[in-house]
């Protein structure tokens, strides 16, 4: 009796295929940093010259429960711009530009037709972002996972000059806080989302939500805010990025112990599936789970304030005053 790998559920062919498969769009995002070809061991990028004491700044992050959704509607094309934005829109709060990506897929059998739809996401996530995307490993693991499930994981790495790191400004009461828009619902919160919509009421993946299929608003990927940052960078002071926790969790990881975030609560533009979702969700969990249609807050002087307004599409919802570090919603 001969065993081969194949006949233990590990196709390495499949594999090859999805390399092939996949190389136009991977190219695509390369820019002239970029030092290696795909299917190295390693990707290799050369750090940009224009950086006096330049700094590196990483990032991880997944996708969350949102792949089921993806998996159970067989579509497959926009969790991968998920997995970026939810690394790069971190980055970005540290003032760091993103510079490149990586990313990790592992599945009980892989399906490349799938896979090619999940990476060409992540791809195009990345020219977005304006990162390459320079790796990946594909990991088949039958018994590890259930059949048709998979797993992504992604890491960013960017980049930032220590002396602007250094000097910039401290928040102070009067500071303005102007939220960016969510897509979404973004990337938190699905496992909610998941048992109120499928468990409580039994609703269907076609259903009819605001003119759209639900699955289709429910899979709407999140937004990508590093063009935004890259264009209004001198005239921010802080910003969060407003995943799992809400605003009341992220949002006083860049306050100082002597400030509050005030918010004024009817000054959120909440998105038709928030409103949705608050029929069956208290208030208070519902600040605590979701974005509630801010997917960003920038921190910024109310003298540079016009000038972030006039640039994007955010809008003031409250201001910094004297306090501890807390968020009030008022």
């Amino acid at each position: 009796m001969s065993l081969s790998y194949k006949d233990s559920g590990v196709d390495i062919d499949a594999g090859a295929r999805l390399v092939e498969e996949i190389k136009p769009f991977v190219k695509a995002t390369f820019n002239k940093h970029v030092l290696s070809d795909i299917g190295g061991f390693a990707g290799g990028f050369e750090l940009p010259s224009d950086y006096k004491n330049p700094v590196l700044f990483g990032a991880t992050d997944g996708v969350g429960t949102k792949l089921k959704l993806a998996i159970e509607a067989k579509k497959f094309d926009t969790v991968g711009i998920d997995l970026v934005a939810m690394c790069v829109n971190d980055l970005i709060c540290s003032f760091a530009e993103p510079l490149f990506f990586l990313d990790y897929y592992a599945t009980a059998k892989l399906e490349v037709e799938e896979a090619k739809e999940v990476i060409k996401g992540i791809a195009k996530g990345c020219e977005e972002a304006e990162c390459a995307l320079i790796g990946g490993e594909t990991a088949e693991m039958p018994g590890m996972y259930k059949e048709g499930d998979f797993d992504l994981a992604g890491f960013a790495v960017g980049i930032a000059e220590k002396e602007i790191l250094q000097n910039r400004p401290s928040l102070q009461e009067g500071d303005l806080l102007i939220a960016l828009p969510s897509s979404g619902i973004h990337s938190n919160g699905y496992s909610l989302v998941r048992k109120l919509f499928f468990e409580k009421l039994g609703m269907d993946l076609d259903a009819e939500f605001e003119g759209k299929r639900l699955i289709d608003v429910l899979l709407e990927p999140t937004r990508i805010y590093v063009k935004t940052f890259k264009k209004l960078q001198s005239h921010i002071k802080a910003l969060a990025h407003i995943t799992g926790g809400g605003i009341i969790e992220n949002l006083p990881r860049v306050l100082p112990q002597n400030l509050d975030a005030y918010i004024e609560k009817k000054s959120i533009k909440t998105l038709p599936i928030f409103d949705f979702i608050a029929k069956y969700v208290d208030e208070e969990e519902m600040y605590k789970t979701f974005n509630m249609g801010v997917g960003m807050i920038l921190i910024v002087d109310e003298k540079n304030a016009q000038e972030v307004l006039a640039q994007s599409d955010a809008y003031v919802i409250g201001t910094l005053k004297k306090g501890n570090g807390r968020v009030v919603l008022a």
